[in-house]
């Protein structure tokens, strides 16, 4: 059985890949061991995305590549 883990004590920042700017800007948490939560910082009521910790790093590594 999958458990949704609770997100209610998660300390969440902008992300570094956030240009700032009004319209794209994410938040992560890094307190939660083994997943990245992820979610809109101007609509942080709108639900979260999970993703494991290779995954999020297979994504910040391209991210990285295309600077």
């Amino acid at each position: 059985m999958k458990r949704t883990p609770d997100l209610t004590t998660a300390v969440w920042r902008k992300s570094s890949y956030s240009d700032g700017g009004a319209s794209n800007c994410l938040e992560v948490s890094d307190t939660h061991p083994h997943i990245v939560p992820v979610r809109d910082s101007k609509a942080p009521g709108n639900g979260v995305l999970l993703f494991g910790n290779g995954p999020w790093t297979t994504f910040i590594e391209a991210v990285k590549k295309s600077e």
